[in-house]
């Protein structure tokens, strides 16, 4: 299996974006609905209710799969977050290892030695995608948000939209990134890109939102294009299926709770 590197290429190539609207003397109204905005993409990006969720990643590099995983994400909102547990089913020398976000903590949790133990959201589970990547969360609540503008993008379907800019800042020890560029479609409040940062301000990444499909009450977007902000040629794609409904226990997101768990 090979990724289309000159579709890719194109879309990476083809980014270049056109502002409408700068950052200095935007509307009140304007950067007070940055919240509004984000939480609005937010309920596309994860629905908010109890549900599980199949996701596969696949790495690539020049165009060839080099790493595959899958896993599949419980999530129940707790305030204007989730907890989430996250069992990875392939490949099979990992398979029943468990992730888990309860507030601001991070835990895996190895069947083989029935611990578990502290991790960091930006740490790799496979390519570009981190631990934070796969675990649900509402990017509202681990950033703070502010609107910078309005740009035409290009999403990962290389079609363009009107869009917000937003601009993300960690507010939160669990939130995966230091700061993010985040295009949210003005009409739809579809997510279309991001692009994520480090401290110092490199960018780690840049991401897009395509193949959009129904699916529990809502059209989302069910992969995401995941390109190495370092190296053009390594590129993730993230694809979402299945999602449904599940009444999940509280009891399923303590980590004393994790050896029970069945998947």
């Amino acid at each position: 299996m090979e990724l289309d590197r000159r579709a890719f290429a194109n879309l990476l190539l083809g980014g270049a974006t056109a502002a409408s609207m700068g950052s200095l003397g935007l509307p009140a109204f304007a950067a007070n609905n940055a919240a509004s905005i984000l939480r609005k993409a937010d309920a596309i990006r994860n629905p908010q209710t109890s549900f599980a969720v199949d996701v596969a990643l696949i790495n690539y590099e020049r165009g060839r799969v080099k790493e595959k995983t899958t896993v599949t994400t419980y999530s129940r909102p707790t305030g204007s977050q989730f907890q989430t547990l996250v069992h990875i089913n392939a490949p099979s020398a990992d398979r029943g290892k468990i992730l888990l976000r309860n507030g601001n903590n991070l835990w895996l949790y190895d069947p083989s030695s029935k611990a578990s133990v502290r991790i960091s959201p930006r740490q790799r589970l496979l390519g570009n995608a981190s631990n934070g990547d796969v675990v649900s969360s509402n990017l509202v609540g681990d950033y703070n948000v502010s609107l910078v503008g309005s740009e035409t993008v290009a999403d990962g379907d290389k079609k363009n939209h009107d869009c917000h800019k937003l601009r993300l800042t960690q507010k939160a020890s669990s939130a995966p990134y230091s700061a993010v560029d985040f295009w949210v479609d003005q009409s739809s409040n579809q997510p279309i890109k991001g692009k994520y940062y480090t401290n110092s301000g490199k960018l780690i990444k840049v991401a897009w939102y395509r193949k959009l499909k129904g699916a529990m009450g809502a059209t989302r977007p069910t992969e995401i294009i995941i390109a190495d902000g370092f190296d053009p040629n390594k590129v993730t794609v993230m694809t979402m299926g299945n999602y449904r409904s599940k009444n999940i226990p509280a009891s399923w997101f303590q980590k004393e709770w994790l050896p029970n768990f069945k998947g």
